[in-house]
């Protein structure tokens, strides 16, 4: 039988299968089979108009849910311990630690990467701050990971300036919001 003449007698729907007049019918119209299955199914295989109408809607909401995700901005904060007096050079290579460790965390938890994929799309917003206190980074620490924002601190080697194990920067990385909730009242590092 041709899949493309229509009969006056359409079959009869089932609950637990499409009608295969409307599902050509929707097929004509570009939608994908398992997609105009799943639609007629959903709308009771009523007609195909409603099973069309169903689809483009559930296309709207997810493009809708599509941008309200594109709209989340993301960012990496940088804290520095101000206490330990480090010179600009030991201040940058030690972000540059924490940059680094963080993202190395983040890539190897699968719940993390897609945040990691965000931020860089939208430019990878990177921002350094002043720590009081040794004891300030790790307070900056613990709230950070009672939000589920992930967290890497910077422990010093001790070859050059400072203590081995100084804590010397803390990072944090998540949606804005967020991280503004533990580091928003910080000052810019100048």
């Amino acid at each position: 039988m041709d899949p493309c003449s229509q009969t006056a007698t359409a079959e009869v729907p089932t609950r637990t299968g499409a009608n295969p007049e409307y599902l050509q019918q929707l097929k004509d119209l570009d939608i994908p089979e398992e997609e105009a299955k799943k639609a007629l199914i959903l709308t009771g295989n009523v007609s195909a108009e409603e099973a069309a109408i169903f689809y483009f809607d559930s296309l709207e909401n997810q493009n809708a849910e599509d941008e309200e995700e594109d709209e989340r901005y993301y960012k990496m904060v940088f804290v520095v311990n101000m206490e330990l007096s480090m010179g600009v050079g030991k201040i940058a290579a030690q972000v540059g630690h924490a940059a680094v460790g963080l993202y190395q965390l983040m890539q190897e938890e699968a719940k993390h990467r897609e945040k990691v994929c965000r931020w860089d799309e939208h430019g990878a917003k990177k921002v350094v701050l002043q720590g009081s206190t040794t004891a300030h980074l790790m307070e900056l620490q613990a709230l950070a990971l009672s939000l589920g924002l992930p967290s890497y601190m910077v422990q010093d080697a001790g070859r050059t300036q400072i203590a081995a194990g100084s804590q010397t920067v803390l990072s944090i990385m998540g949606e804005e919001e967020e991280v503004d909730k533990v580091t928003g009242r910080l000052k810019l590092l100048n």
